[in-house]
Formats: structure tokens, C-alpha cells, sequence
């Protein structure tokens, strides 16, 4: 039986369906937001590391514009959330070093640093200046457990959030602009005669509607046979160890992000704590269990880039199963042949620097407003 009638419902209340739903409920649109809060969703467990300066891999332009608008618009949508009565969403401009630990990660670093101004010159991001080159001594002294650093780079404009209390902001300025958050497991999409969204099923009735966004992360795949599009999206599985340095001498809260050259990094967080991670597992299923190997695994590679860690107390393992499709980008815009359908998943493990601005992206196109540039580059039809 049919509960209510509205605008759009969005399935999945990660931070990309959040986001979606805030934006749409923000400018008028009668919005659902269903999220049966699956055990690791990537939301949850992300270090919230928000810099395209330091992507090391070159994809294609349309993503790192894309990647570079959405870091620009994380402070323009932390402001409108505090207008709208949210100032705890996390937000905030932390800082990255990038260091060379050995060495043969010199010529590394090198590189990086060209990457950086090339990509300055061409997309102007990072922002011109805010790149600096640190020799060991400076970089200690922004990140005191380094040891024995060959050099580094800082990027001063790097940003951070923390997920959950993002996704919670995101929410609640939603509820207080008219946004429906329910508890319902989203069964499948209901379709017109002539293949148009009329609604969503859920294990608890239906709900009609003209539009709907399935942002279910990596779950979303449930989804594809009733909109009869391809959604290749595996979980890659994240595990994030999170330490207490709260007794350090120096005060975690004020020390940058660091990363190295093998895909991982030490986050500190508010109140001493501090996230090393992650890994990055793929054909692991929808396994969300810490395991012996990814814990080993992480800790490793922190105390290899700040050795001063290891005085550290462990609290926590925490699990996400990131979104990640066959070419590593995302999968965001409408679903051709079916008026009303949209998607926005297959983040990766860039699902916090990204999410936001993708779920504005998709709500800009329920509401019939410009839509944001390179989302040709992410269409859901691309693996048909």
C-alpha cells in the first residue's frame, strides 16, 4: 500500500544520498530519503580526506575538474549548513604533507611536485602558492612523530571532515527544510507502462514519486535490473585503525595530514585521535570484519612514516566498503530510457571529497537546474 506521495525519494543515506537529499529538500523539491544503515557503509569509517593536490594517479580531465570543484565547494556548502542551523559538520582546512621517507621516494616527490604546478597551470588547482617545499626539520615540526623524512611537500589548502557528523548536518538542515529520513530498506523501483519512475517499493509498502536517486554505494548494483542499466560496482573493502595520541606532548588537533607514496596516510582527527589506513581489498564480498592482515597492514605503513606513533594507543579498527567500478570512476547523472531515474555511486575510496558535490550534481538535475561540468565522463550508461 502506497504511504505517501513525493517529489523525489533517495535510496541510501550515505553522505552522496544525503547530500542529494538536502540539496532537493533545501530548494523546495518534497523529498524521502531511505537509508537502512547497512553495516560498513564507507561513510562511516573514511578519513575525510578532502585534496586532489595529492592524487597521484592521472585520470582523465573531466575527473580531476570534477574533484577540484567539489573540494571548492565544501566551504560554500559548511557555510550554508551553519545558516541553516548545522555548525557541528567537521569541516575544516587541516593541511597535507606529502614526504619522502627513503631516498629513492625523492625522485617521487619530484614528480609529484611537477604534477602539482602542471595541474595548477591547467585547472588552477591546487590554488597558485599553496604548495610549499619542506626540508626534514619544518616538516617535523608540523608533524612532530616523523623521523628521518628526505623531504616533503605541504599542501596548505588540504582539507578534512568527518563523515558521520557531515552526513548527520547534512540531515538534520534537511529535516528542518521539510526532508522525510526514514529507516526502510528500499526494495526495488517501480516503473511506469512507458518505463517512467512512479515510486519505490520498500519491505514496508511504496512510496510514489516521479523521481528517484539510488545512492546505495556499493549495494547499489540491487538496483540495475529494474532500471535496466549496468551498475558494475564491487565493494573495496577499507580498514582504518584509529589511535588515541591524546597524551602526546605535542597536540594532535593542530598536526596536518600525512601521506606517502603507497596509497596510505595518518589522519589525526579532534581529541587526540589520529586514523592510519587504509586498505584497499577488492573480492572480499560485503564482508565489513576488521581482519589480522589489514591491521598489520596499516600500522605498518604509519610507523614506517612517523615512527613516533608507536607510543600511540590502539581504539578502534573501523570498515568501509567503498563503491569502486572497472575504471575508477564514478557513476552520477540520469539513467537513459527512464525518465526520472538517476544514479550516484562508484566512488571509490573518494567518496567524502566527492559525495557532496555529486549529490548536489544529481539534485541540480531533479530540480532542472544547469548541470555541473564532466559529468558526461561518469555516465551510467558507459559499461552497457
Amino acid at each position: 500500500m502506497t504511504q505517501r506521495e513525493y517529489d523525489a525519494v533517495v535510496v541510501g543515506g550515505g553522505i552522496v544520498g544525503s547530500a542529494a537529499a538536502y540539496h532537493l529538500a533545501r530548494g523546495g523539491t518534497e523529498t524521502l530519503l531511505l537509508d537502512r544503515e547497512d553495516a560498513g557503509r564507507a561513510t562511516d569509517a573514511g578519513a575525510g580526506i578532502v585534496t586532489t593536490g595529492t592524487e597521484q594517479r592521472d585520470g582523465p580531465d573531466d575527473w580531476y575538474r570534477f574533484a577540484a570543484d567539489a573540494m571548492a565547494y565544501y566551504p560554500a556548502l559548511a557555510d550554508r549548513l551553519e545558516a541553516d542551523g548545522c555548525a557541528d559538520h567537521s569541516y575544516r582546512r587541516r593541511g597535507m604533507l606529502q614526504v619522502a621517507v627513503t631516498p629513492d621516494e625523492r625522485d617521487a616527490l619530484a614528480a609529484a611536485r611537477e604534477r602539482a604546478e602542471r595541474r595548477t597551470d591547467r585547472f588552477g588547482h591546487p590554488p597558485d602558492g599553496s604548495v610549499d617545499r619542506l626540508d626534514p626539520d619544518e616538516a617535523t615540526e608540523l608533524f612532530p612523530p616523523l623521523s628521518d623524512v628526505e623531504a616533503a611537500l605541504h599542501y596548505r589548502d588540504a582539507a578534512q571532515v568527518d563523515g558521520r557528523r557531515f552526513e548527520r548536518a547534512l540531515r538534520t538542515a534537511g529535516e528542518r527544510r521539510g526532508l522525510d529520513v526514514r529507516n526502510e530498506a528500499a526494495t526495488g523501483v517501480r516503473l511506469a507502462d512507458d518505463g517512467a519512475v512512479v515510486g519505490v517499493e520498500t519491505e514496508r509498502g511504496g512510496h510514489d514519486a516521479p523521481s528517484v536517486v539510488i545512492a546505495g554505494g556499493a549495494w547499489s548494483p540491487a538496483f540495475a535490473a529494474d532500471l535496466g542499466v549496468d551498475l558494475p560496482v564491487e565493494p573495496l573493502r577499507g580498514q582504518i585503525v584509529h589511535l588515541d595520541c591524546a597524551d602526546f606532548d605535542a597536540d594532535p588537533d593542530a598536526w596536518p595530514i600525512v601521506g606517502g607514496f603507497r596509497h596510505h596516510y595518518v589522519a589525526p582527527w579532534a581529541e587526540g585521535r589520529v586514523a592510519v589506513g587504509a586498505t584497499r581489498e577488492r573480492g572480499v564480498g560485503f564482508s565489513a570484519t576488521p581482519t589480522l592482515g589489514g591491521l598489520d597492514e596499516v600500522t605498518a605503513e604509519a610507523l614506517r612514516l612517523a615512527p613516533g606513533l608507536a607510543d600511540a594507543t590502539y581504539l578502534e579498527t573501523r570498515v568501509g566498503l567503498r563503491p569502486a567500478t572497472p575504471d575508477d570512476l564514478p557513476i552520477v547523472g540520469p539513467v537513459p530510457g527512464v525518465p526520472g531515474a538517476y544514479v550516484a555511486t562508484g566512488h571509490g575510496a573518494t567518496g567524502l571529497q566527492l559525495g557532496p558535490y555529486s549529490g548536489k550534481a544529481v539534485a541540480d538535475l531533479i530540480a532542472g537546474g544547469n548541470p555541473v561540468d564532466g559529468l558526461a565522463a561518469f555516465a551510467v550508461d558507459r559499461f552497457d
